[in-house]
């Protein structure tokens, strides 16, 4: 027996509307009332009428696909910003491809392809490391009006950008430190480079000379966001001579692998040092004990990006070029930090 494939007249037709509003309906919903996208909707699931994307994208020119570039793939703080973009995405008819900076650090020729090549309509960056020549070539290409970075970013480049309020963040995570009577505290920074960690530490060293508080040289500690920088600084702090009675972390990662080294040499979580990090990561609520943290609306952040990079896309004559959207973000207190002992 031969399976019938339906066709866009049948979904107009069980919709009760033309076969160029069903069009206007798949390819780009906000042309139609609600009303109609529910009618077109329903008839696609009755008839079980598929799109043939292929052909789609032969005669819109376009691959309705948006790669999204990550300096870290196993880094679980990425996961709900890419749910966040996906969902967009996915309500635009867009698919996702995620890729790894660290296979284009050396040129950025790899990353002009997937757009040259019609793989990819648009490009959201999460990484603000990406090496200066390679950003250059990217602020020259003429498809430079499909780019935005996220989260991270380049100074002084000239691109949309959607990022978290990182510094008030910083400034309200020294306060919470203060308002419990610490008065040493330290600071695991991220990588030497990277644009979190400098506007970070920077508001940290800020807000710790508005406080009249001292700041030894040696309780700034280095890091890069991860789990093993994470432990390295915990086995630095435990070697002070002067140790601080709290440790602000630029990453929850940090802050949680920090927690575990000092928990390893029989040192105790809050009642011996307050502990705190930045990002609000899944584990962060669930850990022992409890993570007290500055939490970035991730998911938001995430949609935020997708939105401003589908209106790149659609109306290209409108760049945005140099458009900045800053989220807000929130304190959340657990049970990591105390009073100093």
């Amino acid at each position: 027996m031969t399976l019938k494939t339906s066709t866009l007249q049948d979904v107009a037709r069980v919709a009760g509307v033309s076969t160029a509003t069903v069009s206007r309906a798949l390819s780009n919903p906000k042309m139609v009332t609600e009303s109609t996208r529910t009618r077109v909707s329903k008839a696609v699931e009755t008839t079980g009428y598929r799109i043939n994307r292929a052909a789609r994208n032969l005669r819109t020119q376009r691959s309705h696909s948006v790669l999204v570039l990550l300096p870290d793939l196993a880094n679980p703080f990425f996961s709900e910003i890419l749910e966040g973009i996906s969902r967009i995405l996915a309500h635009q008819g867009y698919s996702m491809l995620i890729a790894s900076t660290g296979q284009v650090h050396d040129s950025g020729e790899r990353l002009l392809d997937y757009l040259d090549d019609a793989r990819a309509d648009g490009m959201i960056i999460l990484d603000g490391g990406l090496d200066r020549d390679v950003v250059d070539m990217l602020e020259n290409a003429g498809k430079t009006r499909r780019i935005l970075f996220a989260c991270e970013w380049v100074e002084g480049a000239d691109f949309p950008t959607v990022r978290c309020e990182n510094h008030q963040g910083t400034l309200d995570a020294v306060n919470h430190l203060y308002d419990l009577g610490h008065r040493k505290i330290a600071h695991v920074t991220g990588p030497e480079g990277n644009v979190l960690m400098h506007v970070r530490k920077d508001a940290f060293v800020e807000q710790i000379a508005a406080l009249d508080l001292e700041l030894n040289p040696g309780w700034v500690i280095p890091g890069d966001f991860s789990i093993a920088a994470g432990c390295r600084a915990a086995q630095a702090w435990i070697g002070l001579e002067d140790r601080t009675t709290a440790v602000f972390c630029a990453s929850d990662q940090l802050a949680l692998a920090f927690i575990a080294e000092l928990s390893r040499h029989g040192i105790k979580v809050p009642e011996e040092v307050s502990v705190m990090g930045f990002d609000d990561i899944d584990i962060a609520e669930q850990f022992i004990p409890p993570l007290t943290t500055v939490r970035q609306d991730r998911m938001r952040l995430g949609e935020t990006a997708a939105n401003m990079l589908m209106t790149q896309i659609t109306y290209p004559d409108n760049r945005g070029a140099g458009n900045i959207a800053i989220l807000p973000v929130s304190l959340v207190v657990r049970e990591s930090t105390a009073p100093p002992p």
